[in-house]
């Protein structure tokens, strides 16, 4: 395995024919990555620094871009109530049978809209105030990034916030064994590797925004993950 580009390799996960149940327990499994590697507090953190303005009681909307099993949306409807913000919020994936989970995972009286649909065929009727997508990049070809990058700016009020995975060997060699030692599943190990090499490197995210036509700031996290973010 090479690093100095990113790799061109399909995910077991993408396969149209891949059972439901086995997705399902997938989107499970992964939803336990991000708790067990601190995924969702880089957007967190950053919501609370771009939402450090408002009083109590103010109106925001976000969006979160392929929402998987729901659990970001979750944990920021979380964090909005403990904040005392009214937040709307939605979340956008091309595949259906992620709704399905996502609404299976939400507890009654959580308002979360989730959406099935292509994000490039997405035309909100207001934009909205903050965009963020999580282990999302990583999925599209450079050219499709770019796409991403200028869809979020023209449809976010305030900004936008990207995290995504830091290629690196340590990484990629390390992920396998603590899925195994987790137990998540077989499908979960091998895209987890799949995915660190098809990620990032913090001169890709600048070639990126620099053909994307905009200025964003990049920033390393533990453990292996950048975010890419601008703040209206």
């Amino acid at each position: 395995m090479k690093f100095s580009s990113r790799a061109d390799l399909p995910e077991l996960m993408d396969a149209p024919d891949l059972d439901p149940k086995i997705y399902q327990r997938c989107l499970h499994d992964l939803a336990a990555v991000n708790r067990v590697t601190f995924t969702h507090g880089t957007t967190l953190r950053w919501l609370a620094k771009a939402t450090r303005h408002l009083q109590p009681g103010a109106k925001i909307s976000i969006l979160d871009v392929a929402y998987g099993q729901g659990d970001l949306l979750r944990r920021i409807a979380r964090w909005a109530a403990k904040r005392g913000l009214q937040a709307q919020l939605s979340g956008i994936d091309l595949n259906p049978r992620s709704q399905i989970a996502a609404r299976a995972a939400t507890p009654p009286g959580t308002s979360i809209d989730y959406l099935t649909g292509d994000v490039f065929a997405f035309s909100p009727a207001t934009p909205f105030d903050y965009i963020v997508t999580s282990q999302f990049t990583h999925h599209l070809t450079e050219a499709e990034i770019i796409r991403l990058l200028r869809w979020m700016d023209a449809n976010t009020v305030r900004g936008w916030h990207i995290t995504d995975l830091h290629r690196h060997p340590l990484a990629y060699h390390g992920f396998p064994l603590l899925a195994r030692l987790l137990r998540w599943h077989r499908i979960v190990r091998h895209d987890g590797a799949v995915s660190i090499a098809r990620a990032f490197t913090r001169q890709d995210w600048a070639a990126l925004l620099l053909q994307a036509g905009l200025q964003a700031k990049t920033t390393w996290h533990v453990p292996f993950r950048f975010s890419v973010a601008r703040l209206k």
